[in-house]
């Protein structure tokens, strides 16, 4: 038995709803939805790597205008955070190489971040203090460790880490830079004493209002 027509009703248009109503029906539950792609039947093997296509290029990031060679800089974070070092020079990775110097407060030739560093107002002149053109990104890169076998590798995990030692060549260009880089800071009274002091803020002190 066919339903009774109402005004202005006709067989297209019940057709048309039936259609819409198929259209939108959820779909079964563990099939597939139409125009989704089918599921691969086959997985690739543990040791195949997948293609992650080519390697991101990070550009070195922009440096300050007070992020200058000579200006005077606090270390905000790392084992020397608080202490004040000399900026030598910016290299190609964007990082600060700096030095304390080491005779002064103990902090070596190293590379920081320039996002962890608060430029001062002070600044040394190192026009007669050169800077080796070996001391870049390759001078600091660490050797990679030996790879045993698993079982001593398991074993060993619980031992403390040997300590690493300072090779020659690094002594000595650190003895060279710190003999020129002294006779400049000693030219100025109380700058020593400012280079061996630590950072440190008090109750009641407000970086974003204080000049450096």
């Amino acid at each position: 038995l066919s339903s009774p027509r109402g005004p202005g009703d006709s067989g297209s248009k019940r057709a048309i709803r039936r259609t819409r109503h198929k259209t939108m029906a959820p779909a079964k539950k563990g099939g597939r939805a139409k125009g989704e792609a089918r599921t691969p039947r086959s997985y690739p093997a543990y040791d195949v790597k997948a293609s992650k296509g080519p390697a991101h290029k990070q550009n070195p990031q922009k440096l300050r205008e007070s992020l200058k060679p000579g200006a005077v800089l606090i270390l905000l974070a790392g084992r020397f955070r608080g202490k004040r070092v000399v900026l030598l020079k910016a290299l190609e990775s964007g990082l600060l190489l700096v030095t304390g110097p080491f005779a002064v407060n103990g902090v070596p030739i190293k590379r920081v971040n320039a996002a962890y560093v608060i430029a001062t107002s002070t600044t040394v002149d190192l026009s007669s203090v050169p800077i080796p053109a070996k001391l870049n990104d390759a001078y600091f890169a660490r050797e990679k460790a030996n790879i045993g076998e698993k079982d001593d590798n398991f074993f060993s995990a619980d031992k403390p880490a040997p300590p690493v030692e300072t090779s020659d060549e690094r002594k000595k260009d650190q003895k060279a830079i710190d003999d020129k880089l002294l006779k400049v800071i000693e030219k100025t009274p109380m700058l020593k004493a400012y280079l061996g002091a630590l950072f440190t803020l008090t109750k009641g002190m407000k970086p974003h209002e204080m000049k450096f």
